[in-house]
């Protein structure tokens, strides 16, 4: 999901020893310390958010995928902070001027800055991340994802737990990029549940991505309905489609990270984005040659997961956790899908 749903977690400062989190103004500055001392013969990572990191979990897998691609290969990294597009612009320069091996960025806002920048420093590499230029240039990488495999799994988990029979979606516009976050939703409650109904909600208005309000009064058209089981795809709104769930005693399920903490009892999982994996696997790629691709990460290469199907499940605040029987067959189900065995249709295809 874009930026928008990413930048409402709570942003507070993340201490850290071994990447350097810039500012717009520490960013611009030549001697910028990071995590160690490039010499002779280093290699280098640049990572640029398009936030403030904080507690955002989305971003700091994208630190972690940085760090863990630095110690893989023996190099040092930076990590530069942006806070709004003034310093996304400051930092990326920054980022150019210092020549690393690779400059990773996250998030669609950058798309325009790296192709001036591609175009304009033809040696410098660059790894896009959720997000990619719309000319192709052979010094772009980008690294994409398949929301609408984990999507399809969060909507098996909701037709297995529904007692009405009735799930929905709660999502930003109607588009085909973000019915990824619907579609999926209701053809895997279908799978498992043949009789389930479904339906779609959408926020639409002016400020689509932070209308809470709108959010909570769709989830709330849908709930007065039977639905029993949301899937919340609205970005900022996200906070009211659970408030309405949880003021019905229904369930919601969260995007990007674990939204379960926000509402325990309520949210039951969370479609994961592993930025982390796509950094560490994305600058491999890079390094070994694979240079100017686009890159799909989804369920068989690990860039798209559920909060469920990862570690540490039972201490996640998450509804699923208290049902083992549903998350074996969700696993079966994902198993079918890494093999090939199953398809999940992608709104987005051309």
């Amino acid at each position: 999901m874009h930026r928008r749903s990413r930048r409402t977690l709570q942003l507070t400062a993340l201490a850290t020893g071994t990447v350097l989190l810039a500012t717009a103004c520490n960013a611009a500055a030549k001697d910028s310390s990071s995590a160690g001392a490039k010499g002779s013969g280093d290699t280098s990572f640049t990572l640029v958010t398009p936030d403030s990191v904080g507690q955002n979990e989305f971003l700091k897998l994208a630190v972690d995928g940085v760090k863990s691609a630095a110690k893989a290969h023996n190099g040092t990294q930076k990590v530069y902070q942006s806070s709004d597009t003034a310093s996304q612009q400051q930092n990326v320069q920054a980022a150019v001027d210092a020549q690393p091996d690779v400059i990773v960025l996250v998030g669609f806002e950058f798309a325009d800055l790296v192709a001036q920048q591609a175009k304009a420093h033809p040696k410098q590499q660059f790894l896009m991340v959720d997000a990619c230029t719309t000319k192709t240039f052979k010094n772009v990488s980008c690294a994409v994802f398949r929301e609408h495999e984990g999507v399809y799994l969060a909507g098996a988990e909701a037709g297995l737990l529904s007692r009405s029979g009735k799930v929905g979606a709660v999502d930003v516009l109607d588009t085909p990029q973000f019915r990824r976050y619907s579609d999926p939703f209701a053809a895997g409650a279908k799978k498992v549940a043949a009789k389930t109904s479904t339906s779609t909600r959408f926020v639409g208005g002016q400020s689509p991505f932070d209308d809470s309000a709108r959010a909570k009064e769709q989830a709330n058209s849908l709930l007065s309905k039977g639905t029993d089981q949301i899937m919340a795809a609205a970005a900022a709104g996200n906070y009211g489609v659970f408030e309405a769930a949880k003021a019905k005693g229904a369930y919601a399920y969260g995007v990007d990270v674990n939204q379960c903490v926000s509402s325990p009892g309520t949210v039951v999982d969370n479609v994961i984005k592993r930025t982390d994996v796509a950094v560490e696997k994305g600058i491999d790629q890079v390094l070994g040659g694979k240079k100017g691709t686009t890159v799909s990460y989804g369920l068989k290469e690990g860039g798209i997961s559920l909060t469920g199907l990862e570690d540490g499940v039972d201490s996640s605040k998450c509804v699923i956790a208290k049902h083992k029987d549903v998350l074996k067959k969700v696993e079966a189900l994902r198993d079918q899908i890494v093999s090939g065995d199953l398809k999940v249709d992608d709104p987005a295809a051309a």
